[in-house]
């Protein structure tokens, strides 16, 4: 199977392609520079792996959470390729391929993965480790940080901007229960890509129209006054 995938749902932007198991990823930390990036990687790299976009059986991308300009930018460019070629499309949370990385090193563990939202909150889930990867222990949800309830248990990892958020207060939040937290990290498309392949084997693709966007927020676009009230 061969899929391209896209993941700019975050200030990182990544682009990976997949061909029978082998992935190739182009990653970088580019802050409003996702528009400029993406296409000519994806080109790039199907050029490398020797691969005509006719050849793909389907396009996958972070559907968020995240930054909103970043998640829109990727479900239209997964959109655009998808309905040219008559393809489907492969939606991933990009909570999840935060996960998936941790799960597989320490699969006997649960993942907090959590993203900053901004304005004091987080975008935040829970997963375990399954036969096919990342199972969801709650739902995804965006909340302050200090509001943040995580499942039972004591042996959770962290992972992702949300543990930097706020002074770290969601560190603070889960205290002793945290095994161990990396604030750092960032999706990447070659994860986003091997979800994928496991969604497309089981049939869980859709048409270019139907594939949404996971915002989380109701308002995805405050206005300025909003944003002051919510920062207080």
């Amino acid at each position: 199977m061969k899929l391209l995938a896209f993941e700019t749902s975050t200030e990182a932007c990544s682009v990976a392609v997949s061909a029978d198991g082998e992935v190739r990823e182009r990653f970088e930390v580019a802050p409003r520079r996702h528009a400029e990036l993406a296409l000519p990687w994806a080109e790039a790299l199907l050029a490398e792996a020797g691969i005509a976009r006719s050849q793909l059986d389907a396009v996958a991308v972070g559907r968020g959470p995240g930054a909103f300009t970043g998640v829109r930018l990727g479900i239209a460019l997964a959109q655009g390729i998808a309905l040219a070629l008559d393809v489907p499309v492969l939606p991933v949370s990009t909570l999840a391929t935060l996960a998936a990385p941790v799960l597989h090193e320490m699969p006997g563990v649960r993942v907090l993965a959590a993203i900053d939202a901004r304005m004091g909150e987080v975008y935040a889930a829970g997963y375990a480790a399954g036969a096919h990867g990342p199972v969801l222990l709650d739902a995804e949800r965006v909340c302050a940080p200090d509001q943040l309830v995580a499942g039972p248990g004591d042996d959770w990892v962290g992972v992702g901007t949300g543990f930097a958020a706020a002074d770290g207060a969601l560190v603070q939040r889960l205290g002793s229960r945290l095994r161990r937290a990396d604030a750092t990290a960032l999706p990447h498309a070659a994860d986003t890509a091997r979800l994928a392949a496991v969604l497309h084997a089981a049939g869980g693709g859709v048409a270019p129209e139907h594939a949404e966007p996971a915002y989380l927020r109701n308002n995805v676009a405050l206005t300025l006054a909003e944003q002051a009230a919510r920062r207080g």
